[in-house]
Parts: C-alpha cells; sequence; structure tokens
C-alpha cells in the first residue's frame, strides 16, 4: 500500500478533468489529472482518504477517493452534484482546469482485516470511499477470509458501479444488494441494508471487521446488528461526513466531540465515537 504525500497542505496542485463518467441521476465519477509532473509522480494515497477539490472563483469540496491512487496517474473521485462546488464540476465537463489539494484524513485500516473476515457495509454514494478497500482485497485477495459487501440504495437506478459486481464476485466478494424501493422488473432484495445484514453468518465474531459508509442511521443500525453477535467495537470502523472547509482542523467547521472529521477522520473506530453518534445536534 503506498504511504500519503506529505506536502504543505495548502500548495494547491493545478489539475484537469479528462473523463466523466455518469453513474447514477446526479452522481458522477471523474478522472483528475494533475498537470505539474512532479506532483502528479509524487502523489499517493490511501484507501478512505480525501482531497480538497477547488475551483476557482466558486469554492472548495472535499470528496473522498472512489479508487486506488497510484502515482503518475490520475485521481479518481465519485461526486454527488448537491452544491455550488459541485454542480459547477459537473457543468464544466471535460476539459475543466481545477485545483487539488491532499490527500487528508484517516484511512481504511486494510491491515487490521488481513486474516479476518471483512464486512463492507455501504449505502448510497458511501460506496465510493469503500471502492478503493474492494480494489486492495482484489489485489491481495488471499489475505482476507470471507469478504462481504453489502450495498443499498433508494432505487435500482441508484446503484453505484453496476457495471463492476462480475467483476468483484470474480474475486471472491459476496456482493449483495437491496433497494427502498423497486419496480416488478427488480429481482434482488428490497429493504434496508441492515436487513441484509441481520441475515450474514459470522463464524467468529472476534475474527470478523467491519467497515461501513452511508447515512448515519444506517450505519448506527449496522452496528448494533453485529455488536448483538459479539463483533467487538474495536473491529467497527465507520467514515463520517462533515462541513469540512479547510481539512487540517483549523476552521472547526467539522469538529466532532474532541474530534475533527478533517484531521483525525473521517475513518474513525466505533469505541471512538459511539457516545458522540447518540448527540442528534454533534
Amino acid at each position: 500500500m503506498m504511504l500519503s504525500r506529505q506536502a504543505d497542505p495548502w500548495t494547491v496542485c493545478p489539475a484537469v478533468v479528462r473523463e466523466v463518467q455518469l453513474e447514477t441521476p446526479g452522481v458522477m465519477t471523474y478522472s483528475i489529472e494533475l498537470t505539474d509532473a512532479g506532483m502528479r509522480d509524487a502523489y499517493a494515497a490511501k484507501p478512505g482518504q480525501f482531497n480538497m477539490l477547488y475551483l476557482p472563483g466558486v469554492g472548495e469540496a472535499a470528496i473522498s477517493l472512489s479508487r486506488l491512487a497510484v502515482a503518475g496517474q490520475p485521481l479518481t473521485h465519485t461526486v454527488r452534484s448537491v452544491g455550488n462546488v459541485t454542480r459547477e464540476l459537473a457543468a464544466g465537463g471535460v476539459g475543466y482546469p481545477i485545483g487539488v489539494r491532499g490527500p487528508f484524513g484517516t484511512c481504511w485500516p486494510v491491515d487490521k482485516a488481513v486474516g479476518k473476515e471483512l464486512i463492507l457495509v455501504a449505502g448510497g454514494i458511501g460506496l465510493a470511499p469503500l471502492r478503493p478497500v474492494i480494489h486492495e482485497v482484489m489485489e491481495h485477495r488471499d489475505r482476507f477470509e470471507r469478504v462481504i459487501l453489502l450495498m443499498g440504495a433508494r432505487t435500482p437506478a441508484d446503484l453505484l458501479y453496476k457495471n463492476e459486481y462480475d467483476l468483484w464476485r470474480s474475486h471472491d466478494i459476496d456482493v449483495q444488494t437491496t433497494v427502498d424501493r423497486a419496480g416488478r422488473e427488480w429481482t434482488g432484495h428490497v429493504g434496508v441494508v441492515t436487513l441484509m445484514l441481520d441475515r450474514v453468518g459470522i463464524a467468529d465474531p472476534k475474527r470478523t471487521v467491519m467497515f461501513s459508509c452511508g447515512p448515519e442511521v444506517m450505519m448506527t443500525y449496522a452496528i448494533a446488528s453485529v455488536r448483538r453477535r459479539g463483533v467487538p467495537r474495536g473491529h467497527l470502523w465507520l467514515s463520517l461526513e462533515r462541513n469540512m472547509n479547510c481539512a487540517i482542523g483549523h476552521c472547526g467547521h467539522c469538529q466532532f466531540g474532541p474530534h475533527f472529521i478533517c484531521k483525525d477522520g473521517p475513518v474513525l473506530r466505533y469505541d471512538q465515537v459511539n457516545d458522540l453518534m447518540r448527540v442528534d445536534s454533534l
């Protein structure tokens, strides 16, 4: 696994959008190339980390990487158009010049899942920050026991990366999907993703690790499901989302109790935040 590049966090790397792929309504995956060769070759990040994407005159947005970052190669971000920055990025299209700061934040502790059963639970666009973990597993499949991916979406049209599921399954990853609403053409599961999790057998709770990203209510119920079956709190990891403006803990916008999500997160171990997640105002 590549180590994160250590650089001035305020340095904005010039970049350009090289490719745009529509994933679901309102969600696109961008291939972004750093235009400075030295910066491009020095860049490295871990699964779960994020970049600040800067659009001059518009602002910045914190976006997780949705593919393993390889030095010299374009960066991949899957983005939902929900604010000024992301809408402008969508309107800009291929060739749009932007700036990149990063990578920032904590990563998924993939090494702690080695030799264990790994459960990935994603809701909606929460699959994007988990996708690099899937890539890591595929590269080193022999290091892990059973790997299960459970993902939920509002409708079948909202499921991300549908054309990749067969590839993931070919690497012995148990891919299961569910939706909240579906028409008669849908033959899969209907219901919240935690219902699927309740049906997943856990052979040895002490040798099971779960990574989860999605709506906090979904993650809360997912944790309750595996905790009832004895999976230790220290084996559960979440990726949390807050309003990250500076990415280095200076502005305070992303404070979550004693933590700053931009530097102490976004990936946090459950026993670090379980009490805080019960407080609605946080």
